[in-house]
């Protein structure tokens, strides 16, 4: 028998050949009662039961694996024959591992049948097992500090700057706007909401951080806000020591692209303490504030405050708690909407290799 850690490398793509049963008169155990456990991005561990009876006949397991957005219909599989993955027969739990194949956050099916490799080449298997279901998890902070280190290679030199700011459509702004859960109209705050799923699939703050979107990015040649903005004509901009302070911890989130020569950087802005705070212990890179190659604050001579952001790529600041309008002001913009550069729900370029880890997108 193999070492279980073996395993690791014995999984394959069967060939259609190999997948095809012989005349079944070997009587091979079923798999009974899967377990799925040790859930990572890209691997997990399954075990299973079995009859005792004709064990020692199994000299390999098969494993279907699929998507389960792909159950009813999977271009790449001959009709009625699963694309299987074959092990050869390792002491469980055993590892089932492979960013080729396994992608972060991805539900998927999993099913087991014994089999044994005859002398012509062919193999006997066993009746299949239960479907079970599993959903890989988000990126771990190791994954997290892999993409962090490619983001750094790019981030170019930094640049001063004096406000965040965020762009909106007028109604947003307005007193009255219930069209917008993330406006407190009656309170006079924008409110933290839920991220949507745009940047790396692995991402652990997508579908689970609440926060405020802000920029911080200037123009070089003016060191002011570009004028043009995808998410509407009107910016509330705040002088940058309200949201970023001393008492601000900032926490990489995502590295990605969308088709396109330019890279977005998110970061997380949590005062020290918050709900906020308390997600993102854990789960993202903890930076230093006075000292990264994105956004720092650093404390001059006389006590004030002074920012700088990286040229090379484009950050999106998500700040965790609420931010009351009149800590700011709002204007209306003179460039236009380029919608092309709305990141809502944008999915990331899975094949750039500036901006991808070798756990999938």
């Amino acid at each position: 028998m193999m070492d279980p850690q073996s395993s690791l490398n014995s999984l394959q793509l069967c060939d259609s050949e190999a997948t095809e049963a012989a005349d079944g008169s070997i009587d091979l155990p079923v798999p009974q009662k899967i377990l799925i456990s040790n859930i990572s991005c890209d691997s997990f561990k399954i075990s299973w039961d079995m009859d005792s009876r004709g064990s020692e006949r199994i000299t390999h397991y098969f494993i279907d694996l699929n998507k389960t957005e792909n159950k009813s219909s999977n271009k790449f599989k001959h009709k009625d024959v699963p694309t299987k993955l074959v092990a050869k027969a390792v002491p469980l739990p055993m590892t089932v591992r492979g960013h080729w194949f396994l992608s972060p956050r991805t539900e998927y099916t999993v099913s087991v049948q014994t089999a044994g490799k005859q002398p012509d080449g062919e193999y006997a298997v066993s009746q299949w097992s239960e479907v079970i279901e599993l959903c890989t998890a988000d990126y771990s902070t190791v994954h997290l500090n892999q993409l962090l280190q490619k983001a750094e290679a790019i981030a170019g030199r930094m640049l001063p700057f004096t406000v965040f700011y965020r762009n909106q459509e007028k109604d947003y702004f307005q007193q009255a706007s219930p069209s917008y859960r993330s406006r407190d109209a009656q309170c006079h705050r924008m409110l933290p909401a839920v991220k949507d799923n745009s940047g790396s699939h692995g991402s652990p703050i997508s579908g689970k951080l609440e926060g405020v979107f802000f920029s911080c990015n200037t123009e070089f040649n003016t060191g002011k806000p570009p004028q043009d903005s995808p998410y509407g004509p009107f910016r509330f901009q705040i002088k940058a020591d309200v949201l970023f302070n001393q008492n601000t911890n900032v926490y990489f989130g995502d590295f990605y692209c969308m088709y396109t020569s330019y890279h977005y950087v998110i970061l997380v802005l949590a005062p020290e303490g918050s709900d906020g705070d308390a997600f993102c212990k854990g789960r993202l890179p903890a930076l230093d504030g006075s000292d990264n190659r994105f956004l720092i604050c650093t404390e001059e001579d006389d006590g004030s405050l002074s920012f700088r952001h990286a040229q090379d790529v484009i950050l999106e600041v998500v700040y965790t708690e609420p931010v009351d309008l009149s800590s700011g002001t709002v204007a209306q913009i003179s460039g236009q909407q380029l919608m092309s550069q709305s990141t809502v729900n944008a999915k990331k370029d899975p094949s750039c290799k500036i901006c991808n880890i070798s756990v999938g997108r």
